[in-house]
C-alpha cells in the first residue's frame, strides 16, 4: 500500500482524540473500517503505531516519530487546499480578508477602517472564544488573520508557520459589577471586597478560568463560581447576583460598574498572527488606532491610562500611546 496523505489524517485524528471511537465518528467513518486502515497503514510502515490500552490509544515511540513528520504534512496540505480555493475565489468574486477574532472593543473600529481603506475587498469576521482554535484556523489557511488574547500565565499554542505582532504587552483586567454594590462607589476595587461574592466566568476562554483561580488563590479567596458565557454574565452582574472580570475597554452601564483592580492581578497580552508579514502589515495599523480607540471610550480605563502614564491626549480627546 503507498501512503497517502488522507492515511496521514487518520493517524493525526486517533492522535489528537485518543480513541478510535471518537477519531472514525470525526473522520466520518466506522470504527472498523478506521481499524482496519489503521492495520493497513502499520504493516506499510513496519511497525505498530499505537498500543491499544483500556483508556484510549496512545502513540508508540515509533508512532511519535511518524506523527511529528506527518503533522506538518497534513498542515501543508490543509493550507494548499483551503488557501487554492480562496485564490480561485478572489479570481472570481474579487480580493477577500478573513480575520478571526476573540472578543473585544476594536472589532467594530477595526471593520470600519479596514472597509475605508479597502473599499473593493470582501471582509468576513469569525468570532471565537479559543484563541487557540482561531490560531490552528490561520495556520491552516482558513483564516488571513486572528487577533487574541493570551491570558497571562497560560501561554497560547502557536503554530510555528505563523507570525505574531504583539498589540499590548498587557492589558490589565477590570471588574464588571452592579452599580448598587458597595465597591462600586470606589475607583480601584480590592478583592476582598468582593470575598462575599459569587463569581462568574467562561471556562470555554482558554486560560481564563485558570487565570482567575490563580488570582483568587493568590488573595486568598475561594468564592462560589458559576460557568457561563459572558452575555449570560452581563445580566447576572446587573442584578447583583455576581462579578466578573471584564476587559477595560467595556462600558460601564446605569446598572453596571467597570472598575479597576487594586494592583492590577491578571492581565493578558493582545496580539495579532498571520501567516506573513505582508498579511500583518495590512491589518496592523487600524488595529492598533482602533484599539486606542476604544480606549478613549471607556471612562474607567482612560483614567487608568492615564494614571500609568502610558498614553497622551490629544485635542480631538484621542488616546495617543506613548509606552507600551
Amino acid at each position: 500500500m503507498e501512503l497517502e496523505v488522507r492515511h496521514l489524517r487518520v493517524l493525526c485524528a486517533i492522535a489528537d482524540t485518543g480513541s478510535l471511537h471518537k477519531a472514525a465518528r470525526q473522520l466520518g467513518m466506522s470504527q472498523p473500517s478506521l481499524t482496519t486502515q489503521l492495520r493497513r497503514i502499520e504493516h506499510a510502515l513496519g511497525g505498530q503505531l499505537f498500543t491499544r490500552e483500556r483508556t484510549g490509544c496512545r502513540p508508540t515511540p515509533l508512532g511519535r516519530v511518524v506523527l511529528s513528520r506527518a503533522r506538518p504534512l497534513v498542515t501543508e496540505m490543509r493550507a494548499l487546499v483551503s488557501e487554492t480555493k480562496a485564490a480561485a475565489a478572489r479570481a472570481v468574486e474579487g480580493p477577500q480578508l478573513r480575520i478571526g477574532s476573540t472578543a473585544s472593543r476594536a472589532i467594530p473600529g477595526w471593520l470600519r477602517k479596514l472597509r475605508g481603506r479597502l473599499p473593493g475587498t470582501e471582509i468576513s469576521l469569525q468570532m471565537d472564544v479559543s484563541a487557540n482554535a482561531l490560531l490552528r484556523m490561520v495556520a491552516a489557511g482558513q483564516l488571513d488573520v486572528a487577533f487574541v488574547h493570551e491570558v497571562e500565565g497560560c501561554p497560547l499554542r502557536l503554530p510555528e508557520t505563523l507570525r505574531r505582532r504583539v498589540l499590548l504587552d498587557r492589558e490589565p483586567q477590570f471588574i464588571s459589577l452592579a452599580a448598587d454594590h458597595p465597591a462600586a462607589d470606589r475607583p480601584v476595587v480590592r478583592l476582598s471586597e468582593l470575598a462575599d461574592d459569587r463569581w462568574m466566568v467562561d471556562p470555554t476562554v482558554d486560560g481564563e478560568w485558570d487565570g482567575l483561580r490563580r488570582v483568587l488563590t493568590a488573595a486568598g479567596l475561594n468564592p462560589p463560581v458559576l460557568h457561563g458565557d459572558y452575555h449570560t454574565a452581563a445580566s447576572l452582574v446587573a442584578t447583583g447576583e455576581v462579578v466578573a472580570l471584564c476587559q477595560p475597554t467595556s462600558r460601564a452601564r446605569p446598572d453596571m460598574s467597570v472598575r479597576p483592580l487594586h494592583g492590577d492581578p491578571l492581565g493578558v497580552r493582545l496580539l495579532v498572527a498571520a501567516r506573513t508579514e505582508d498579511e500583518l502589515n495590512a491589518v496592523y495599523g487600524e488595529l492598533d488606532a482602533a484599539y486606542w480607540e476604544a480606549a478613549g471610550q471607556s471612562p474607567a480605563y482612560t483614567e487608568w491610562l492615564l494614571q500609568a502614564g502610558e498614553t497622551r491626549g490629544t485635542p480631538g480627546g484621542t488616546l495617543v500611546p506613548v509606552s507600551r
